[in-house]
C-alpha cells in the first residue's frame, strides 16, 4: 500500500512539473559587464507630405547613428554607462533635391549641414542608469552644445532648448527601459511612459505597451510593442526666443499603426534588435512672418535597431 501510494505521489509530481515550470519564464533584465563595449546601429526612415495651400510638399529622410555602449563603473545598483557617436549618415530630399552626409567616407564637398553632421561624430556622453533602468542622470551635454554651436552659432539658442539635459535623458531611456528587469510570463504586459520636452518644436509623450510574446527558435525573448503618441504645440513664450523662422501656433495630430517588435536575448542580457513604426497625420498651425498657414500632415517613420559585438563601421582586419 505504501508503495502504491509512493507511486501515486510520484506521478502526481511527473504530471504537474512541467505545469509549475512555465509558471515563470526568463527574466529579462539588461547585464552590464565594466569596459565590455557593445554597438547599435540605429536607422531612421521618415517619409512626409505637407499640404501647404493646396500645394504637395513632399520629404524623405534616411538616418544613420552608430552608437557605442561603455559601461565604466558601478555604483550598488547604479551602473554609468558612456554612450558614444561613433558616426553618422544622413540622407535628406526635399523636393526631389537631396542632400547628403556620410562620416564613414572621405567628404569632397563641405556644407553647413554636413559640418553640423560632422560634429556629432566622436560626441560622448555619461548615463547614470538606476537598477530599473532608467536614465538618472547625463553628463556632456555642455561640451555637446560646445561642438554643435561651434559649427552653427546661430542655432545655439534653438538647441539649448531642443536639447536639454532633461531632453537627453528622455532620448536614450527607450533604450533601457522598455525591459522590465524581472521574469515574465507568456503573454504577460507592462507599460512605460516617455515625456518628451523640445521647446519650440513641441512636446511628445510616448506611452508603450509591452507583451511578452514568448522564446523564438534561438532562444530570443518577443516582445511585442504598442505605442500611443501625443503631442501637444508649444507655447508662445516657447517659441518666441528659439530663433526659428516660424512657429507652430496648433496642432491636432493623431498616431495610428504604431509599434513593432523587440528581441532580446536573455543569456547576453541586451537588446539584439527591434523596429518600431508610427504613422502621424493630423493638422497644423504655422506662423510665418506673422501669417498663419494651414499645413496637413502625413508621415510614417520607421526605427530599426540591431546590436553587435563590434563596431560596424570599422573594417575588418585581415585573417
Amino acid at each position: 500500500m505504501r508503495k502504491a501510494r509512493w507511486l501515486v505521489a510520484l506521478a502526481m509530481v511527473s504530471l504537474f512539473a512541467p505545469v509549475f515550470a512555465q509558471d515563470s519564464g526568463p527574466k529579462l533584465a539588461w547585464k552590464f559587464e565594466k569596459d565590455k563595449t557593445f554597438y547599435q546601429t540605429m536607422e531612421t526612415e521618415t517619409n512626409q507630405t505637407m499640404k501647404v495651400m493646396g500645394s504637395d510638399i513632399k520629404q524623405s529622410q534616411k538616418q544613420t547613428f552608430y552608437f557605442s555602449w561603455t559601461p565604466v563603473k558601478q555604483d550598488g545598483e547604479n551602473w554609468d554607462i558612456e554612450q558614444k557617436i561613433e558616426g553618422v549618415k544622413m540622407r535628406i530630399e526635399i523636393g526631389g533635391q537631396p542632400i547628403e552626409y556620410d562620416s564613414t567616407k572621405e567628404q569632397t564637398t563641405s556644407t553647413a549641414l554636413s559640418e553640423f553632421f560632422k560634429q556629432l561624430v566622436g560626441s560622448k556622453f555619461t548615463l547614470t542608469i538606476d537598477k530599473n533602468f532608467k536614465v538618472t542622470a547625463i553628463k556632456g551635454r555642455d561640451d555637446f552644445l560646445k561642438k554643435l554651436t561651434g559649427a552653427n552659432a546661430q542655432m545655439e539658442a534653438l538647441l539649448k532648448q531642443i536639447l536639454s539635459e532633461e531632453a537627453l535623458k528622455e532620448m536614450a531611456d527607450p533604450t533601457f527601459a522598455a525591459i522590465p528587469n524581472k521574469e515574465v510570463k507568456k503573454d504577460e504586459k507592462w507599460d512605460k511612459t516617455s515625456k518628451l520636452d523640445m521647446g519650440p518644436i513641441g512636446k511628445y509623450e510616448n506611452t508603450y505597451h509591452y507583451t511578452f510574446d514568448g522564446l523564438d527558435k534561438d532562444k530570443k525573448a518577443k516582445i511585442k510593442v504598442e505605442t500611443e503618441l501625443k503631442y501637444t504645440a508649444p507655447t508662445d513664450n516657447t517659441s518666441a526666443s528659439a530663433g526659428l523662422p516660424f512657429k507652430i501656433k496648433s496642432a491636432d495630430l493623431k498616431s495610428t499603426d504604431a509599434g513593432g517588435t523587440i528581441l532580446f536575448d536573455p543569456e547576453k542580457g541586451r537588446i539584439e534588435e527591434s523596429e518600431l513604426k508610427v504613422k502621424l497625420t493630423g493638422k497644423l498651425s504655422i506662423e510665418i512672418g506673422g501669417q498663419a498657414t494651414a499645413v496637413d500632415l502625413d508621415q510614417t517613420q520607421k526605427t530599426t535597431v540591431k546590436t553587435s559585438d563590434t563596431n560596424p563601421i570599422t573594417p575588418a582586419k585581415p585573417k
